[in-house]
């Protein structure tokens, strides 16, 4: 007797496509899911798509004057100072995974889908450990413009260890940032878990009284001097010698980074992808997440790391 299976796989629009192209489907879903609880760095900076090219430009100028006019006067127009940022696409990044048929088919639970979870966990901890690494070079940099302002470097004793010291930091960010004309709205101080609890412990930083936001029951630090707290484990604290040379940094100093979104720019030429095809010399299937995408730093004014004691040289601020 022969009889027609459901084949939940087909795509009915277009059959010859095979019996698992809507599965396809369903996996880029999860590792876009997964990559998009995972990043914190995303909505935090600035992102442009570009539909073809290695690079884009972001411009810059500095600053706009005013004068009192004088009746009769001709009214003389100013010079502004102009520069760029131009923003490369990198290689492409991508999470890779190969599933033995036999495997799969012996397994209890779904393998593929802890597979394509993992692949958004880990683009999303490479993307943002380039935003990140990139914020802090920037604010290590001098002037998008000429006659503007240079990134910050906070400088203490103790500050990975002493909540007090700390917060105190962060405030120094916040002046430092207002003092350069840096917008209020959306700053963010990136901090790991260890630096995260320490500021959460503080019932002086939670304090409502002394102007603190968060809850102690609940460990929850949500902002400092109007900065937005977010924990993070992709905050770069070590010498970083490999990978792309736009990344690298001695980074074993830094304990947090405070920025404003408009202190990196990440310039996008390819949307996160999937591809996913069975392997018949190796009985199996391979599946590929990819993302083409660039970092770079727009406004170095906007960047500031706080950092402990080196001996490294230190910027002015």
């Amino acid at each position: 007797m022969t009889f027609t299976p459901s084949r939940p796989g087909i795509n009915s629009l277009n059959p010859q496509t095979g019996d698992r192209e809507l599965f396809l489907k369903v996996y880029s879903g999860e590792v876009l899911a997964a990559f998009e609880e995972s990043t914190v760095a995303m909505s935090r900076h600035m992102v442009r798509t570009i539909q073809n090219g290695k690079s884009a430009a972001f411009p810059a100028l500095w600053k706009a004057d005013a004068y009192y006019h004088k009746p009769g006067e001709v009214i003389a127009p100013q010079a502004f100072n102009h520069g760029e940022r131009v923003i490369t696409i990198d290689d492409l990044l991508v999470s890779a995974s190969f599933l033995p048929s036999i495997d799969e088919a012996m397994s209890s639970y779904d393998v593929r889908a802890a597979y394509s979870k993992e692949a958004g966990f880990a683009l999303a901890r490479r993307f943002d450990q380039n935003v990140l690494k990139t914020g802090i070079l920037g604010a290590r940099s001098g002037p998008a413009v000429s006659g503007g302002p240079h990134g910050s470097i906070l400088e203490k004793d103790k500050i990975d260890s002493d909540s007090m010291v700390l917060a105190e930091s962060i405030f120094e960010a916040a002046q430092l940032l207002d003092e350069k004309d840096v917008p209020s709205q959306d700053r963010f101080i990136f901090l790991s878990p260890k630096h995260y609890y320490m500021l959460a412990r503080n019932t002086t930083v939670l304090n409502k009284d002394w102007g603190g936001s968060g809850a102690y029951s609940d460990g929850k630090v949500l902002k400092i001097a109007g900065i937005t707290i977010v924990e993070t484990n992709n905050l770069p604290n070590s010498n970083i010698n490999d990978g792309l040379d736009k990344y690298r940094g001695d980074f074993s100093s830094t304990v947090a980074l405070v920025m404003h979104k408009t202190g990196v720019g990440t310039v996008k030429l390819m949307e996160m992808a999937t591809e996913s095809e069975y392997d018949i010399t190796r009985q199996g299937f391979w599946t590929v997440a990819k993302m083409a995408v660039g970092s770079g730093v727009l406004r170095p004014e906007a960047c500031v790391e706080l950092r402990k004691k080196s001996n490294a040289p230190v910027q002015a601020k």
